[in-house]
């Protein structure tokens, strides 16, 4: 056909057309991957666009809320604070565990979305299945579990799921396990009528050419990424045994994902003094239950050695 509807440059290169803003063919191969309907599938600029659109979607401000599990990961916060939507917070236990009860109280007509993620961050840990399914049956608003750090998990997804529960949205994301933090790709999966209710929100094209063909490409490497997580789970236990040996090192939570979660002495000192010797992690302490906690991410072998070494100076 000659393409002359949207003031495009005709000068045929890879990306002088505007992408699909359906992203069909892409869409094709994920839900094969996920054993999911075409039409329970959305993609979104990162799973922090798809946050948004949600709220935006579901929440009138000043009037609904959000529930949200703290220690939890801090974009659903501010994505509601951004849209003038308030938020209830029902603190995890003391063994980072979810309060279902607490939830199921606190939840009404109001409480137009849950935000759950599992793995979550910053603590690692998953959540139990049973209480995550209770809790979809009872609660009167839409329930998202967001599964980022899925791939390193021991317990299954929640996709299986989403034909025996209406109010069900999981969310997964190509930055994690996939290597394409940079490339901004999330996916959402739900009821087909909430779908068919986004992609009537969402820009045109919000998915760009480069990263749908990146996400094709990556699509077919599967293999080596089950080959990468394999390795950063050999890691990720290479390291909890070596955390054990710090004596500043107080606790080491147990992880399901590409990260650790540690308390240490003193928080902000081991920050600095990792910083100071070039290496980079996240210091979590302001979240609640998190006082003096470190969150580090695993690397590379060698980057891993690094850091065990550099530790093992720090501790004499």
């Amino acid at each position: 056909m000659i393409l002359l509807d949207a003031n495009e440059n005709p000068f045929s290169s890879d990306y002088n057309r505007y992408p699909d803003p359906m992203q069909t063919e892409l869409k094709a191969k994920i839900a094969q991957w996920k054993e999911v309907r075409v039409e329970q599938l959305y993609l979104s600029n990162g799973s922090d666009e798809f946050i948004s659109q949600l709220i935006f979607a579901c929440c009138e401000p000043n009037k609904d809320h959000i529930l949200i599990v703290p220690p939890t990961f801090g974009m659903y916060q501010v994505a509601a604070h951004t849209l003038g939507v308030s938020v209830q917070e029902i603190p995890l236990n003391e063994s980072f565990q979810l309060d279902v009860e607490a939830i199921l109280e606190t939840a009404n007509t109001a409480s137009r979305l849950l935000f759950i993620p599992t793995p979550n961050n910053p603590t690692a840990n998953s959540f139990n299945p049973k209480d995550l399914e209770k809790i979809i049956q009872s609660f009167p608003g839409l329930v998202v579990i967001d599964e980022a750090y899925i791939e390193f998990a021991q317990q299954p997804s929640f996709i299986g799921l989403l034909d025996s529960y209406s109010n069900l949205v999981v969310c997964q994301t190509f930055s994690k396990a996939q290597g394409m933090a940079g490339a901004r790709l999330g996916m959402a999966f739900a009821h087909p009528e909430l779908i068919t209710f986004l992609n009537r929100l969402k820009a045109p094209y919000n998915i760009n050419s480069l990263t749908i063909n990146a996400a094709l490409e990556r699509l077919e490497n599967q293999e080596e990424i089950q080959e990468q997580v394999d390795f950063l789970l050999r890691e990720r236990k290479r390291l909890e045994t070596a955390f054990l040996e710090i004596s500043f090192i107080l606790k080491v939570f147990p992880s399901d994902a590409n990260f650790i979660l540690i308390r240490v002495d003193d928080s902000t000192l081991r920050y600095q003094q990792l910083l100071e010797k070039g290496i980079v992690v996240r210091n979590p302490s302001k979240n609640r239950s998190c006082e003096n906690t470190l969150r580090i991410t695993v690397g590379l072998e060698s980057e891993n050695n690094s850091l065990i070494k550099i530790l093992q100076t720090l501790d004499r």
